[in-house]
């Protein structure tokens, strides 16, 4: 018996390291979205702690408030966006992939929810 026939074809061997590739891209950017969204609620809790000590409110152009909003916002559409470019790529290697399931999709998909929660927060709260 030949052992050759244990052994991945090089089509196969290059759809596994297209397919990791893009899942490490995505987790690059979920990554980079959990970043943004909680150094923003991070912004937006400090300052309403600072709020409560009773210090003069920050007035301006951009208010702390704002500024955490607009970073949750970004973290929340940079996901949005890379997990849309990931299905995207990962779609023209669905005839190779035999029904895998995208760990990294997951993983955004709760990062986004956690992200609208925080960003709610941010909202409604004064």
């Amino acid at each position: 018996m030949s052992g050759t026939a244990l052994k991945p074809d090089n089509t196969e061997l290059a759809v596994d390291r297209t397919w990791l590739a893009h899942e490490r891209t995505l987790m690059a950017w979920v990554r980079t979205a959990v970043s943004m969204i909680s150094f923003g609620f991070t912004i937006y809790k400090f300052f309403q702690f600072e709020a409560g000590r009773t210090l003069p409110a920050a007035r301006g152009v951009l208010t702390p408030r704002e500024f955490a909003l607009i970073m949750i916002s970004i973290g929340l559409v940079a996901l949005l966006m890379a997990t849309t470019s990931h299905r995207k790529e990962t779609r023209g290697l669905a005839q190779h992939l035999e029904g895998r399931r995208s760990m990294a999709e997951i993983v955004a998909a709760l990062v986004g929810l956690f992200g609208i929660a925080a960003l709610l927060s941010a909202l409604f709260r004064s």
